[in-house]
């Protein structure tokens, strides 16, 4: 594996890479990998010539200092597990590297990014925007991958690739579990044991609320999901919502979509915890 820790350096490899005729497969990361990362990668591999794995914290999406300082960074770890996964090419930048200049470009990225993380996160769309667009740029990828823990970010991803004109597939991944259903995050290292014991109550209880759809109005199963999950000692919601998987715009009955998603972020602790379900779809 080629681990590169500049833009020109990489430019020039990938453009090699593609007199060539080869395609390239760009998987974004901020690091601290884990298997939900590496079922990315494996998708990537089978699908192209050349795999690019992205290890970049990219300070822009962050709205809280904090969460910025407490991520957790393991690249040395990072480095061994994408080689031993076969990655191609490592790009490991440094923030000076990525933002030589402030980045102020500012996307009309539009409803799918105003509401849930966009509601409770300002700026961070845009901050996810200006990183994916600068290694869109950069790569040239054929394909990228993402994980649909992150649901509404790949559609603001899709946002941004259409009016910057990207002509990139965007691959949507499903998510990578562990054994007892919590979804796998970069964040869960930061629970502590009794956090992690109790975690897996989200997905758990998502799972339970399919099973009420359609006979149960929307609203009826949004309180459910909330009210269950507040009821676990250590658990808090910030938002739990069902929208439409295009438009990420929230629902008030089972008929006006075609695939429903349930989106929900959970405090357990001061750790801030993801997770989404799709509901049964309509023909």
């Amino acid at each position: 594996m080629n681990t590169i820790r500049t833009v020109d350096e990489l430019g020039r490899q990938l453009s090699a890479a593609r007199a060539l005729g080869r395609t390239v497969g760009l998987v974004p990361t901020m690091g601290a990998l884990h298997a939900g990362h590496l079922s990315l990668i494996e998708r990537a591999r089978h699908d192209n010539d050349i795999v690019v794995v992205s290890v970049f914290v990219n300070p822009t999406q962050f709205n809280n200092p904090e969460d910025l300082r407490t991520y957790p960074r393991t690249e040395e770890a990072d480095l061994k597990a994408l080689t031993e996964a076969g990655v191609d090419i490592a790009f490991v930048p440094t923030v000076e590297e990525m933002y030589p200049q402030k980045d102020e470009r500012v996307f009309d990225l539009g409803p799918v990014a105003t509401v849930m993380e966009g509601a409770m996160r300002p700026g961070h769309f845009n901050g996810v925007a200006q990183i994916v667009s600068k290694l869109f740029a950069i790569v040239k990828p054929t394909r990228a991958y993402f994980g649909e823990k992150d649901f509404q970010q790949i559609a603001v991803i899709r946002r941004m690739a259409q009016l910057e004109g990207f002509d990139i597939e965007i691959v949507d991944c499903p998510i990578k579990r562990e054994p007892d259903g919590l979804a796998m995050s970069s964040r869960n290292v930061r629970l502590t044991p009794e956090q992690r014991a109790i975690a897996p109550a989200i997905h758990r209880i998502l799972s339970e609320s399919v099973a009420l759809c359609p006979d149960t109005p929307v609203d009826k199963v949004k309180k459910f999901v909330t009210d269950a999950i507040n009821a676990t000692e250590g658990l808090e919601v910030e938002y739990y919502e069902i929208v439409d998987a295009a438009t990420m715009q929230p629902i008030s009955e089972w008929n006006e979509t075609r695939q429903a998603v349930g989106c929900v972020t959970v405090y357990c602790g001061d750790v801030r915890l993801i997770d989404n379900i799709k509901y049964p779809a309509r023909p």
